[in-house]
């Protein structure tokens, strides 16, 4: 299959990440300007949080019954159910909105069902990549991919920013529409290669639940997959608090312009990243890749807390940007080598909800921890005020200063310690594996 679709299918894969990178961009004008407008509104962190939290929540909770549809529907046909129930959701907004009717339960509403619709999309997007493109230049795939979303993050606040100052939030919201629409007839113009569908046994009825399970079975009977999940998912825990605790660090000791500097620059980090696997691919052991950028960005985590500096922040942001996209790109390219197409769905699902579910809950601890307990250990004449101080500084927000430090040497640690799992250091090596047959489930879905 490979063969037949090596020569088109990468243009047919730049096609569709034309329209969902343009799509994501009509997003995130919509993420930024909404939650600008409920802080507006309402005055409360807390219903801006929730907006936030109705956002991820669907995501984490039906990722492992997206699988199965994704592994025996038309794969194309759910991107565009996806992208148009989310444009759907958007448009609601913007006609209550303009109608006046507009509430905070609605919005909650509407952004947890525009994300269930969300959930369908990446682990089918990533599917859909194994199948266009050549297993050499799946990580300048996966570079594309990264860039698309850099491009995003830096635009998206400038544009919707000025955007609401002459159109509002109902046009902002309708420029997103106009994107999901893009997105929609690009996948309309395309067609995806067949997928070689993995044997399956027939079993009694419902069974669906136990087959959404095959991706879980899956990622868990092979060490060295499961290794490499969790690995991500203490990552990604790291990175949520950094997003949470940035700005309170920053804002300590800076104007909220120099945090929006700061902000940017690390988005053209990622963006950088993001070239360099698009161009390039990444590194040919994309295992090292991983953990060699893992290591930089531990070090640029502390290199972020250990001073009141702009500059040094600025630029371990960066870095430490950079590295996400090569990360990424690396880790996408190992599960879409390793994982049959077949199951992709399933396996992506439960990828994708495992991963993430650790973001929350650093959201969930990360304040408590800095307002509580690190704070108060950095404040003039605080307990550690007269020993990590003196190399910290002391005073509002250093707290969380001490906190990047030991997250970065956290990640630095782990990156070690992955280092001897000999699992892991083996994932590279070793042949894409189907089902066995004690995995093999059947579900109705099929039918």
């Amino acid at each position: 299959m490979a063969s037949k679709t090596a020569s088109h299918g990468f243009r047919t894969f730049i096609v569709v990440w034309l329209g969902q990178a343009i799509s994501a961009l009509g997003s995130g004008l919509t993420s930024f300007a909404l939650g600008l407008w409920v802080y507006q509104q309402t005055g409360s962190v807390t219903q801006f949080a929730l907006v936030a939290l109705f956002a991820s929540l669907p995501r984490i909770v039906l990722s492992p019954l997206v699988g199965p549809l994704i592994d025996r529907r038309n794969r194309r046909w759910l991107m565009i159910l996806s992208d148009s129930g989310a444009a759907a959701c958007t448009l609601a907004i913007a006609l209550l909105l303009a109608a006046g009717r507009l509430e905070m339960w609605m919005i909650y509403g509407l952004v947890a069902l525009s994300a269930a619709f969300g959930t369908i999309q990446w682990p089918a997007y990533s599917a859909v990549t194994t199948l266009l493109v050549p297993p050499r230049s799946l990580g300048r795939a996966s570079g594309l991919v990264q860039m698309g979303g850099a491009v995003a993050d830096i635009l998206a606040p400038t544009l919707a920013g000025a955007l609401l100052g002459v159109i509002g939030l109902s046009g902002v919201i309708v420029v997103d529409f106009v994107t999901f629409l893009f997105a929609v007839s690009t996948l309309l113009l395309v067609r995806f290669p067949e997928v070689e569908r993995e044997p399956v046994e027939v079993q009694a009825r419902g069974s669906r639940w136990a087959d959404a399970l095959t991706g879980w079975r899956y990622i868990r009977s092979r060490q060295g997959m499961f290794a490499l999940l969790m690995f991500a998912a203490v990552v990604n825990f790291l990175w949520g608090s950094v997003g949470a605790l940035l700005p309170p660090m920053v804002l300590a000791f800076a104007p909220a312009e120099t945090l929006g500097v700061i902000v940017s620059v690390a988005g053209i980090g990622m963006l950088g990243g993001g070239l360099y696997m698009s161009a390039l691919g990444g590194p040919r052991r994309r295992l090292v890749g991983i953990l060699g950028f893992e290591l930089l960005s531990g070090v640029c985590f502390v290199l972020m807390g250990l001073r009141p500096a702009a500059v040094l922040v600025a630029v371990a942001a960066l870095l430490a940007h950079l590295t996400i996209a090569v990360v990424s790109g690396c880790g996408q390219a190992i599960w879409q080598s390793q994982v049959p197409p077949g199951l992709q769905g399933r396996v992506f699902a439960f990828r994708q909800m495992i991963s993430m579910s650790s973001q929350p809950l650093a959201y969930l601890l990360a304040g408590p921890l800095a307002d509580q307990v690190f704070n108060p250990l950095l404040v003039e004449g605080g307990p550690l005020a007269g020993s990590v101080g003196r190399i910290l500084g002391t005073g509002v927000g250093r707290g969380i200063g001490l906190m990047f430090v030991l997250m970065g040497a956290i990640k630095i640690g782990i990156v070690l310690v992955s280092t001897l799992n000999s699992h892991l250091r083996a994932l590279e090596d070793g042949p894409v594996t189907a089902l066995s047959k004690s995995e093999q489930v059947y579900s109705p879905a099929e039918e």
